[in-house]
């Protein structure tokens, strides 16, 4: 038990004291950058997605009956 309180203490202590937490125009600016690079790679998976569908339906044509 002595063991768990001590983590929980040092835990503690380190999140207070020696973590450097950004500031809230740094984390706003962070998350606008994280927000436009999800949109982005969003927005190119969607397009390969599809052309390979566009591809994969022009290659299927040649063997339909």
């Amino acid at each position: 038990m002595n063991k768990i309180s001590k983590f929980v203490k040092d835990s503690y202590k380190e999140l207070t004291e020696k973590v450097s937490w950004p500031k809230w125009d740094e984390l706003q600016q962070s998350t606008v950058i994280v927000l436009g690079a999800t949109l982005f790679i969003t927005a190119v998976v969607a397009l390969m997605d599809f052309i390979a569908n566009g591809g994969m339906k022009f290659i299927y044509s040649f063997f339909k009956a």
